[in-house]
């Protein structure tokens, strides 16, 4: 599995993670099983994986402190979650809760999910980093339109991580997002990478060029994981699954050659052809 670099630490990181928006969300225990090896497929090809929930999300973080622990594998991932509510002392209770739903003494990584009363939780999640509550704290969004935001906030305040949209045919963050993240050493959390789901329509009945191949690519789901993989800028991609076939298709996409440049131009000219 690629690594790489937390920028404000050092510590590395699989490239490949997992989401679990809409996936976890569960509650008829046999829902449990192919979750269960969806964490089991990650864990074997990356262990220390992120993994990344928010309240926001239904039952998600519940589902993922409860698996991981009954499977024994709740010391194997970077546990990554969110605050998402408005007022101080409303964030803090949100964020306690979140600790006991995941299972954890301390977060790996706490975010402000959406940017929601940002200033507010910001102040919180440094006093929490300094008493050891957590390890990293960063910001997310997912729509272009919230680029220039989160941008501003990792241009004016110091934060460990920035989690955002970025996929083949949603490149907007190529333009200065990415760009600002190397510049002030903050590690990057791509959500949407597959455009839930609406890149396998595009190339539903399609075939995988040949030239892929030269790149370890032998799936459309590690085609389009490779192209964002393979941006020096980005630190982990997080795609959603409750398939362990998926989940073990997007860890392949984790290892291996990655395109370069003319090979990332090329990718993009093929499936604008499409």
């Amino acid at each position: 599995m690629i690594l790489r670099n937390i920028p404000s630490t050092g510590e590395t990181l699989p490239i490949i993670g997992l989401g679990t928006w809409s996936t976890f969300d569960v509650t008829r225990p046999a829902d449990h099983p192919p979750l269960e090896q969806v964490l089991q497929a990650v864990v074997q090809t990356a262990k220390g994986a992120l993994i990344d929930s928010s309240p926001m999300y239904g039952r998600a973080e519940e589902v993922v402190g409860n698996l991981t622990q009954s499977c024994k594998l709740n010391e194997d991932f970077f546990y990554a979650t969110k605050v998402w509510t408005t007022g101080k002392q409303e964030g803090i209770q949100q964020m306690e809760s979140s600790l006991k739903k995941m299972r954890r003494q301390e977060m790996d990584l706490m975010q402000i999910h959406n940017l929601t009363d940002w200033k507010t939780h910001l102040t919180t999640l440094r006093d929490w980093k300094e008493q050891g509550k957590i390890r990293y704290l960063g910001v997310t969004h997912y729509t272009d339109s919230m680029h220039p935001e989160l941008e501003k906030v990792i241009m004016t305040e110091k934060i460990d991580f920035v989690q955002f949209n970025y996929s083949i045919t949603s490149r907007n963050a190529e333009k200065r997002l990415l760009p600002a993240a190397a510049d002030k050493g903050v590690a990057t959390l791509i959500n949407r990478p597959l455009g839930e789901g609406t890149l396998f329509t595009m190339v539903r009945g399609k075939a995988l060029p040949e030239w892929a191949k030269d790149y370890d690519i032998h799936s459309w789901t590690q085609f389009f994981l490779k192209f964002i993989a393979s941006h020096p800028a980005v630190t982990c991609i997080i795609p959603a699954t409750r398939k362990p076939t998926h989940a073990a298709d997007n860890m392949q996409a984790g290892q291996g050659r990655l395109p370069d440049q003319t090979i990332r131009e090329k990718m993009v000219t093929f499936i604008e052809s499409l």
